[in-house]
């Protein structure tokens, strides 16, 4: 699958329309970012069924802002609408793998649970 390109317009619907997806922030002028990209796009071919998305913060900066991304490159993995891992930094393909293997392996039972109680008390 390609890598989508996030923005203002997208971002949510695509959050709440998949269960899995990892965003890439970065900016054009960020050289790491740039090189990063191939690694990113690769993972997106070797991962047909997570939905890999890019936000450039330079274009919209709100998402970022957001996310409390003071740092880029950065990676975000959401599942089920919940951040559960951040990475800031260079990495390379095998640790990209590694986090995307993690992250298929999380136990979501605890943040579910988080959700059902906020939920309750919210009624």
């Amino acid at each position: 699958m390609a890598v989508v390109v996030l923005n203002k317009e997208n971002f949510k619907e695509t959050i709440e329309k998949n269960n899995f997806v990892v965003v890439d922030f970065w900016a054009p002028w960020c050289d790491p970012c740039v090189a990063f990209t191939p690694t990113f796009e690769a993972a997106a071919v070797a991962n047909p069924d997570i939905v890999f998305g890019m936000v450039n913060t330079e274009a919209d900066p709100e998402i970022g802002e957001y996310f409390q991304v003071n740092q880029i490159p950065g990676i975000l993995v959401i599942r089920e609408q919940a951040g559960i891992h951040a990475q800031v930094g260079e990495i390379g393909a095998p640790a990209l793998d590694e986090i995307i293997k993690w992250a298929r392996e999380f136990d979501m039972k605890s943040i579910r649970a988080y959700y059902q109680d906020e939920v309750k008390k919210a009624h």
